[in-house]
């Protein structure tokens, strides 16, 4: 059987631009969600336990207790903000390219909701991170429940000179899941900003989570199906994995929830990759945590196991990662 290089990311960035472009990413202090605010929910998703999901946030902490929002009429931390982005993507950058050789840089605004921020806030940062040397463009982690027109229309201007990229976590196309996680938001919802934004001449990413809670591999097939139907260039495939302070800890110790096996993971996510369309890029293929806030389930504990494993599994449908 002939073995074939499932589309990354890297290489869909490495045939662009013809020299290795990594991922930068910052977290830039006073970006929260509309989902542990209060303004659709408190207590964000059942599974998420922000830190978990933030790179060092230790110049970060002056800012302890500021909070934006699409409302907000003013932003006194602007400057420690931008002060905030060029720190992190000097240090990671240089460790970037003294490391792995990379000469081009994506910066990705990755914890948290980066859109859900005043429009001149955001116009500030995203036109400071375009402006550092070797940045080609840059990847905003969101909600779709979080953007305006106005930022929309905005970084489609950006896009037409820039490489711009906007990340949705769909998780899950069944609304009954989605409110079942605290989610906050439809499935609709995401459906409508991803076209939006597609039609706004953006690159997409869609993240999926697999083994949400209720979902069977049917229902976990179809949320792939119609993320693919909609358009999106780019996909992050993760396992749903419980991690300590989160409302899911909580479901789980009452034994009201069960984490998805590595055995049924492998085999949604073969499925989930046979039906994608060859364009559409892989960014994440699996997700974890090698520290003592994991709980279960225990495989998703090492990343280069889980890797093994899962080339392991595609090699029996033609694919290598």
């Amino acid at each position: 059987m002939t073995v074939k290089q499932i589309y990354t990311f890297g290489k869909y960035l490495n045939e662009k631009f013809g020299t290795k472009v990594h991922k930068t990413a910052v977290s830039i202090s006073g970006f929260t969600c509309p989902n542990i605010d209060g303004t659709v929910a408190k207590g964000g998703c059942t599974f998420c336990e922000n830190d978990s999901f933030s790179p060092s946030l230790d110049s970060v902490k002056p800012l302890k207790g500021f909070h934006l929002n699409l409302t907000s009429k003013e932003n006194p931390f602007l400057d420690k903000q931008l002060l905030q982005l060029q720190m992190q993507f000097n240090a990671l950058s240089s460790r970037q390219k003294r490391e792995y050789g990379v000469n081009k840089y994506l910066v990705y605004f990755q914890s948290f909701t980066n859109t859900y921020a005043p429009f001149e806030t955001l116009k500030t940062l995203y036109e400071r991170a375009l402006s550092f040397d070797d940045v080609i463009g840059l990847s905003i982690g969101t909600r779709s429940d979080s953007i305006t027109d106005e930022t929309l229309e905005y970084l489609g201007e950006l896009a037409k000179t820039k490489e711009i990229w906007i990340e949705f976590g769909i998780q899950s196309v069944y609304d009954e899941t989605l409110e079942r996680i605290n989610r906050g938001h439809t499935s609709a919802n995401v459906k409508e900003w991803i076209l939006k934004a597609k039609k706004a001449g953006l690159n997409v990413c869609g993240h999926l989570i697999f083994g949400l809670p209720g979902e069977d591999k049917a229902m976990m097939l179809e949320t792939a199906k119609q993320a693919y139907e909609w358009g999106i260039d780019s996909v992050k495939y993760h396992p749903l994995y419980v991690v300590k302070k989160t409302a899911l800890a909580n479901e789980y110790a009452r034994g009201e929830f069960t984490p998805i096996t590595e055995e049924d993971y492998l085999d949604v996510l073969n499925e989930a990759i046979l039906m994608k369309p060859d364009h559409v890029s892989v960014q994440r293929i699996t997700a974890g945590v090698d520290d003592d806030s994991l709980i279960a389930p225990a495989w998703c504990r090492d990343k280069n196991e889980q890797i093994r494993n899962i080339n392991s599994s595609l090699k029996k449908i033609g694919f290598k990662y």
